[in-house]
């Protein structure tokens, strides 16, 4: 977001939270800004008020009463300083910069995920060190009104609104004070608001007001060079203006006390994440969590993955780290990432494709995994990071009911049944937590760890039989030991990478979605580069390399 306002050909740029109001003080601030001979960057807090009596008209230009009658501006400036409440939340904290070409600041932006906490702080605290910017407070002269909701209640003294809502318990929040942590955002270095030059209006004039030394700075000393470097201490002012700066009082300068506070949680983190605490942090309302397991050589299709199913709301997934690079880098990207104990470590760059040694033991970390998530009481949807998702295929898959394991054909011929020997593809499956599904799987884990293949085999002989003794009809198996049925998803829907050449088409995408298809398989191809070269020319690709942003692929649809 920041990286395309800088860009914008605007002359002023500003980020706010979508569900702010903004009243006729915001232009007239912006406007007396625009006009100093210099480049500013400023932040104005949010205020919380218990009631607005407003609301907009129809064409949505024009504040009206209940009566429908319109409200002047100037009465509605009135309303919020009269029962208004700092909100401490700083996703909520009003950011606007004049756009010179000049950067903001000269650090590299982490990953941070919009709207879980800390990242402005943290940009606010670069912007300020970088020293590229004029940086003020603009709290008291911009009415960044946050307008009541349902779970508004009276904040006690010091006490933050914000640290008690719900979504402060996120994964990503959490992770954003790790990476906080990381990024140096608690380092001797971090700022403090209190001391930001403040912008404050008396009658109609702006000033700007220095807490340390006292000092206002008047319109006539607008230079870039006296702001930033010299100190001007107005004499002659006459007791209206003294006793205007002084109504601010000690609150003008204290408003961002809460940050630190806020930091101070940091210290009851501790990583790594165990797969129990984040289970419950992320699974659905259905106790439903997707799963994949990948190492670093796969880094740039697993954020694929992440950026896709972002897009798509899906925020019940976890990612196993295969080894420490990976780990780290899910932690700066926010990704729910945890650690398995017994998964192995000697992964391979580019030598761990289908049939290797390296895949053989990657696949046999899946499935135990599995096993064990479903004996927490957990559904899994599994998911190779290789698999592109259109859209979300967990409504659908949920629709199978108990002792039901759904699975993806890898059979490509069409002339023949898709539940043929060792067509059972273990990169994609939905298993419920109930005894028949986990007795069988714990059968899969067990015949995987004496066999010298990948665990794929091992799911099709211990569920279908050998040789497919156990199948039923065109489409399923019924182990009769566990009384679990496996049900091949229709290819149409869950194509694999060999069915009807869909890799092949111009536009895979749109073949895709005419067909209407959840998913699409990047496998039947040898080769991590091949594979990922594939999906980059194909389109079906939803994550920048160079930039590690996801791309907006919603507007390719």
């Amino acid at each position: 977001m920041i990286a395309r306002a800088e860009s914008s050909s605007s002359d002023i740029s500003v980020l706010i939270h979508p569900e702010t109001a903004l009243l006729p003080d915001f232009v007239s601030t912006l406007t007396h800004a625009y006009e100093l001979d210099h480049d500013w960057f400023l932040i104005a807090n949010s205020k919380r008020i218990p009631f607005f009596p407003f609301s907009l008209d129809e064409v949505g230009r024009q504040w009206i009463r209940e009566d429908g009658k319109p409200i002047p501006l100037q009465k509605l400036q009135e309303v919020p300083a009269q029962t208004w409440h700092w909100d401490y939340c700083e996703d909520r904290m009003l950011m606007a910069w004049k756009n010179t070409g000049i950067p903001l600041h000269m650090g590299v932006l982490p990953p941070f995920l919009y709207g879980k906490g800390l990242h402005n702080h943290w940009f606010v605290n670069e912007v300020y060190h970088s020293n590229y910017r004029f940086l003020f407070d603009a709290s008291w002269t911009i009415s960044n009104i946050h307008l009541p909701d349902s779970d508004y209640h009276e904040p006690t003294q010091s006490a933050s609104v914000c640290a008690n809502r719900s979504d402060t318990k996120d994964w990503e929040y959490h992770g954003n004070l790790q990476l906080a942590e990381l990024y140096g955002l608690f380092s001797s270095q971090q700022v403090d608001f209190s001391d930001f030059i403040k912008l404050v209006k008396c009658g109609r004039q702006f000033m700007f007001a220095d807490k340390d030394q006292n000092i206002v700075y008047s319109p006539e000393h607008h230079s870039s060079s006296r702001l930033l470097k010299g100190r001007f201490i107005l004499s002659g002012r006459t007791k209206k203006l003294i006793n205007c700066l002084a109504d601010f009082g000690t609150s003008a300068w204290t408003i961002n006390s809460s940050h630190k506070s806020k930091m101070n949680a940091s210290m009851l983190l501790h990583l790594p994440y165990d797969l129990e605490m984040l289970l419950s942090l992320r699974a659905d309302e259905n106790k439903t969590v997707v799963l994949a397991v990948a190492g670093y050589s796969y880094k740039d299709m697993l954020m694929n993955w992440v950026c896709r199913l972002r897009h798509l709301m899906i925020n019940n997934f976890l990612v196993c780290a295969l080894d420490d690079e990976i780990y780290e880098f899910s932690i700066q990207q926010g990704i729910p990432v945890f650690r398995d104990s017994l998964a192995p470590r000697n992964i391979s760059f580019d030598d761990c494709h289908f049939g290797t040694k390296c895949f053989q033991k990657v696949t046999k970390t899946k499935s135990r995994l599995v096993l064990r998530i479903l004996k927490l009481g957990y559904n899994v949807l599994l998911s190779d990071v290789d698999v592109y998702w259109f859209k979300n295929p967990i409504p659908l898959l949920q629709t199978f009911g108990p002792a039901v394991l759904a699975a993806q054909s890898d059979e490509y011929n069409l002339t023949v049944p898709i539940n043929l020997p060792r067509r059972l593809n273990s990169g994609f499956y939905f298993a419920r937590s109930d005894d028949s599904t986990i007795t069988a799987l714990e059968k899969v884990v067990k015949h995987a760890m004496t066999s010298d293949l990948s665990e794929q085999p091992s799911f099709y002989d211990t569920l279908c039989g050998l040789n497919g003794t156990n199948r039923v009809g065109d489409n399923k198996c019924w182990e009769p030991r566990t009384n679990l049925t496996v049900q091949f998803l229709d290819r149409n829907y869950f194509p694999n990478g060999a069915y009807q050449s869909l890799w092949a088409e111009r536009n895979v995408r749109e073949t895709c979605a005419k067909r209407g298809c959840y998913v699409l398989h990047n496998n039947w191809i040898s080769g991590r580069l091949k594979k990922l070269e594939r999906q980059i020319h194909s389109g079906l690709w939803d994550y920048d390399i160079s930039s590690r942003m996801c791309l907006q692929s919603w507007h390719r649809m």
